[in-house]
């Protein structure tokens, strides 16, 4: 992964979770997420859906949906309630998408870009987390962590660096992702 992507990991503080707190935690924020991607995913697809790039959206959105059916399984299994926010997730996530694809095919990507960056760094942070306490869910964080890094990877192959304003388009939507990460992980 180029270096540009990458933040260095803090270091675990006093009061962040422990046990069976840290799962609970991580479950109920990869579940938010990939409710949150799939919504993207299907508001880009409301605009561009018979495109070429509606093509590449489809096939990233294929594989959000098997993360959060893999997620919504965790929360019933774990007895994990899932994010009170879930409701907002329904709405800002289709908005976020609609609205990019509207901007063109190259603001869908930037998108995606934005927000697979800001998930790097989140998986990055909860794979540490863990450690090797939870290698199952651990094994799953790594798998969707590369398929992440693959969309990614798809959005700049597809000109989202080319996307009109898209350093500040990147940084809104990363600063919004990281928010939505901090709310879901405690509400």
């Amino acid at each position: 992964m180029p270096a540009r992507y990458s933040r260095p990991l803090r270091r675990p503080l006093p009061g962040d979770p422990v046990g069976r707190k840290l799962i609970e935690r991580v479950v109920r924020v990869d579940h938010a997420g990939e409710y949150g991607a799939k919504r993207i995913y299907e508001g880009q697809l409301a605009v561009l859906g018979d495109t070429p790039a509606g093509d590449d959206i489809r096939e990233m959105a294929s594989a959000e949906a098997e993360h959060l059916a893999w997620f919504d399984n965790e929360l019933v299994a774990r007895g994990v309630r899932p994010t009170a926010l879930h409701p907002f997730w329904h709405v800002a996530g289709y908005v976020l998408g609609a609205g990019t694809a509207m901007m063109g095919p190259r603001a869908a990507m930037a998108c995606t870009v934005a927000v697979e960056e800001a998930i790097d760094e989140h998986y990055q942070a909860q794979e540490a987390a863990l450690g090797d306490s939870e290698p199952e869910l651990k094994g799953a964080i790594e798998r969707f962590h590369a398929e992440e890094l693959h969309h990614r990877d798809t959005a700049l192959a597809n000109d989202a660096e080319q996307a009109p304003g898209y350093r500040a388009m990147k940084g809104a939507i990363k600063r919004g992702v990281r928010t939505a990460i901090w709310l879901a992980e405690r509400i």
